[in-house]
Protein backbone atom coordinates (compact mmCIF):
# COMPACT_ATOMS: atom_id res chain seq x y z
CA UNK A 1 0.00 0.00 0.00
CA UNK A 2 2.49 2.70 1.36
CA UNK A 3 5.56 0.77 0.14
CA UNK A 4 5.95 0.23 -3.75
CA UNK A 5 7.02 -3.36 -4.66
CA UNK A 6 10.72 -2.20 -5.00
CA UNK A 7 11.34 -0.81 -2.29
CA UNK A 8 10.12 -4.10 -0.08
CA UNK A 9 12.19 -6.39 -2.34
CA UNK A 10 15.55 -6.15 -1.10
CA UNK A 11 18.46 -7.71 -3.14
CA UNK A 12 19.62 -11.41 -1.65
CA UNK A 13 22.68 -11.03 0.35
CA UNK A 14 25.50 -13.80 -0.07
CA UNK A 15 26.77 -13.44 3.41
CA UNK A 16 28.98 -16.39 3.89
CA UNK A 17 29.24 -19.12 6.71
CA UNK A 18 32.05 -17.13 8.58
CA UNK A 19 29.84 -14.06 8.87
CA UNK A 20 27.06 -15.64 9.85
CA UNK A 21 29.01 -17.73 12.39
CA UNK A 22 30.79 -14.72 13.90
CA UNK A 23 28.13 -13.76 16.77
CA UNK A 24 27.49 -17.00 17.87
CA UNK A 25 31.37 -17.88 18.58
CA UNK A 26 31.57 -14.42 19.99
CA UNK A 27 28.65 -15.27 22.19
CA UNK A 28 30.29 -18.51 23.51
CA UNK A 29 33.44 -16.99 24.09
CA UNK A 30 32.56 -14.58 26.55
CA UNK A 31 30.57 -17.28 28.16
CA UNK A 32 33.14 -19.11 28.66
CA UNK A 33 35.48 -16.50 30.10
CA UNK A 34 33.22 -14.78 32.43
CA UNK A 35 30.95 -18.29 33.28
CA UNK A 36 32.47 -21.21 32.54
CA UNK A 37 36.34 -21.13 33.54
CA UNK A 38 35.90 -19.31 36.73
CA UNK A 39 32.93 -21.90 37.90
CA UNK A 40 35.88 -24.92 37.02
CA UNK A 41 38.32 -22.55 38.59
CA UNK A 42 36.43 -22.53 41.23
CA UNK A 43 35.68 -26.18 41.75
CA UNK A 44 38.78 -27.44 41.12
CA UNK A 45 39.72 -25.28 44.15
CA UNK A 46 37.13 -26.80 46.38
CA UNK A 47 38.00 -30.09 45.46
CA UNK A 48 41.71 -29.48 46.59
CA UNK A 49 40.10 -28.09 49.92
CA UNK A 50 38.00 -31.49 50.41
CA UNK A 51 41.39 -34.15 49.47
CA UNK A 52 42.96 -31.72 52.06
CA UNK A 53 40.66 -32.16 54.72
CA UNK A 54 41.93 -33.91 58.10
CA UNK A 55 42.14 -34.12 61.52
CA UNK A 56 41.69 -31.44 63.75
CA UNK A 57 40.07 -29.01 60.80
CA UNK A 58 37.91 -26.55 61.84
CA UNK A 59 35.05 -26.96 58.99
CA UNK A 60 31.81 -24.78 57.99
CA UNK A 61 29.30 -26.97 55.95
CA UNK A 62 26.64 -26.01 53.66
CA UNK A 63 24.28 -25.89 56.60
CA UNK A 64 26.26 -23.37 58.25
CA UNK A 65 27.48 -25.81 61.15
CA UNK A 66 31.06 -25.00 62.18
CA UNK A 67 32.59 -28.12 64.17
CA UNK A 68 36.22 -29.90 64.29
CA UNK A 69 36.54 -33.13 62.32
CA UNK A 70 37.76 -36.06 64.60
CA UNK A 71 37.76 -38.82 61.84
CA UNK A 72 37.92 -38.93 57.54
CA UNK A 73 36.27 -41.71 56.66
CA UNK A 74 37.23 -42.93 53.03
CA UNK A 75 33.71 -43.45 51.65
CA UNK A 76 33.56 -39.34 51.00
CA UNK A 77 32.31 -38.70 54.54
CA UNK A 78 33.84 -37.07 57.68
CA UNK A 79 33.03 -36.97 61.03
CA UNK A 80 32.81 -33.29 62.68
CA UNK A 81 31.97 -33.20 66.55
CA UNK A 82 29.62 -29.70 66.76
CA UNK A 83 29.58 -29.59 70.11
CA UNK A 84 31.04 -31.51 73.63
CA UNK A 85 30.47 -34.90 72.41
CA UNK A 86 28.17 -35.02 69.42
CA UNK A 87 29.52 -35.52 66.41
CA UNK A 88 27.73 -35.93 63.52
CA UNK A 89 28.70 -37.68 59.89
CA UNK A 90 28.51 -35.60 56.82
CA UNK A 91 29.38 -35.71 53.33
CA UNK A 92 32.64 -34.12 52.73
CA UNK A 93 31.90 -32.24 49.38
CA UNK A 94 28.81 -30.27 51.96
CA UNK A 95 31.92 -28.56 53.46
CA UNK A 96 32.25 -25.17 52.29
CA UNK A 97 35.17 -23.68 54.55
CA UNK A 98 37.91 -25.41 55.74
CA UNK A 99 40.14 -23.73 58.62
CA UNK A 100 44.03 -25.77 59.93
CA UNK A 101 44.57 -26.38 63.43
CA UNK A 102 44.83 -23.05 65.50
CA UNK A 103 44.24 -20.74 62.25
CA UNK A 104 42.00 -17.76 64.01
CA UNK A 105 38.65 -16.95 62.94
CA UNK A 106 39.14 -13.49 60.78
CA UNK A 107 35.95 -11.28 60.28
CA UNK A 108 35.30 -9.82 56.95
CA UNK A 109 33.54 -6.86 58.44
CA UNK A 110 35.07 -3.82 58.29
Amino acid sequence: MFISPAFAQTAASATSFIEAAAPLVLVFGILYFFLIRPQQKRLKEHQAMIAAVRRGDTVVTAGGIVGKITKVQDDGEVLVEIADGVKVRVVASTLTGVRAKGEPATSDTK
